[in-house]
């Protein structure tokens, strides 16, 4: 098993005016640190002088996103008092858009989901399906007891690609009439809340960095399997969005030289090969599963492969050999990402991956171990998520919680 390195904390600047981006390092720091840290240990860590550490402290304390929890220390003198994140200092919301699934979650500050929900997508007009969305996101938060004026704000997860400047999907697969609904402004209008959207993939590897523990940290790839598959990426311990926050699309990775026809042209490629609705429609050809429907929703999909899954958990060797396949051709796909980028460990997660998870852990390490150009330098840890299966919808909470207390470049500027 790979070793896991603990990520590199950033540095802090004793420069004038930098107060909001010490903060944020100083919040980072201590939620990095799961049994938190001294004002000491403060101070080696981020490289900021004793009083600015102080400081910063007294304000985090006055604001309620840290607390004081205990204090530590068996030589001789003064025992030091650890600083940790306050759970109830912030929270968000998210919700994750998938085709054949809507997962709702009421996330607080160290990343603990506190209330969720989930319904399959309806179909319909996108706004009477906003509207349902808004009512859900009012709903949850009455029912987590939640304060409305500590929700930072809401985090929506959608399939990609997507326009990050409109907040808009941009012909979702399965989603066909949801092409450039401006879904971040209507949610933003609908429920008062400020509101961010990203692809779904990049939010579970969002999500994976903040609360999926050892498995979320330096640098993996995180392999969503929902009714697409993509992937979301890390290095070193930040995500990487791409020019215009679309890293991470591999349909089009050719799997099979000798696999159904693609609409991109080729053969074989990850969209044609390997997602649910096209092992469902093989399991039906070969009378594994009764019926067929081309024009299946993505609540559909996700009912007929689980229904596939049975079958191979029954025993059933035709079902077996499709997911048996499917788990070989993503392989080859995770292993042209992984050589790519260089990276330590795989991760999966998404709606379709808990019924799927068996087979691949089963299967996959191996395929990618042996395929890997680094094995003889490194290992390759492949993993399910440590998030659990509502991992887009906590990376897009998460999205709410980064924005607002993650260092960036930005709050080094200095106002005029």
């Amino acid at each position: 098993m790979t070793e896991i390195r603990q990520p590199t904390p950033r540095r802090g600047t004793n420069l004038p005016r930098m107060g909001d981006f010490n903060l944020t390092v100083i919040l980072e720091a201590i939620r990095r640190s799961p049994g938190g840290l001294s004002r000491v240990e403060l101070a080696q860590v981020v490289g900021l002088s004793p009083q600015t550490i102080s400081n910063i402290s007294r304000r985090l304390l006055d604001q309620h996103l840290i607390l004081e929890a205990g204090k530590e220390g068996s030589g001789p003198g003064k025992p030091r008092t650890i600083l940790q994140l306050n759970p109830g200092g912030m929270y968000a919301v998210g919700v994750h858009l998938d085709p054949a699934v809507i997962t709702f979650v009421v996330l607080d500050l160290v990343g603990a989901v506190v209330r969720h929900s989930r319904m399959a997508t309806p179909g319909g007009d996108p706004a009477a399906v906003i509207t349902t969305i808004a009512e859900q996101i009012t709903a949850l938060i009455d029912d987590s007891g939640v304060d409305a004026a500590k929700i930072a704000g809401l985090g929506v997860a959608v399939p990609g690609p997507i326009d990050l400047k409109e907040g808009s999907v941009v012909e979702p697969p399965l989603l066909t009439r949801w092409n450039r609904v401006r879904i971040r402004e209507a949610l933003q209008q609908a429920t008062g809340l400020e509101t961010v959207v990203d692809k779904d993939v990049t939010s579970a590897a969002v999500a994976e960095t903040w609360a999926g523990g050892a498995s979320g940290a330096g640098s993996f790839v995180f392999m969503y399997m929902g009714t697409g598959i993509g992937c979301g990426i890390v290095l070193n311990d930040e995500v990487v969005r791409g020019t215009s926050g679309n890293a991470g699309e591999i349909g089009h990775i050719m799997v099979d030289p000798d696999g159904p026809p693609c609409d991109c042209g080729l053969r074989g490629c990850v969209k044609s090969s390997c997602i649910p609705q096209v092992l469902v429609a093989e399991a039906e050809a070969a009378g594994v599963l009764a019926g067929h429907r081309a024009d299946a929703d993505g609540p559909e999909v996700q009912e007929r492969y689980a229904e596939l899954c049975d079958k191979a958990d029954d025993g059933d060797e035709q079902a077996i050999a499709i997911l048996d396949r499917s788990a070989t051709l993503v392989a080859r796909a995770v292993s042209a990402v992984t050589n790519t980028l260089d990276v330590e460990r795989v991760v999966f997660g998404g709606p379709f991956w808990a019924r799927m998870a068996p087979y691949f852990l089963e299967r996959v390490p191996a395929l990618v171990e042996k395929d890997s150009a680094a094995r003889m330098i490194h290992g390759l840890e492949v993993v399910g998520t440590g998030v659990g299966e509502d991992v887009g919808a906590v990376g897009a909470a998460c999205l709410v919680l980064e924005d607002a207390l993650a260092p960036r470049a930005q709050r080094l500027l200095l106002e005029g």
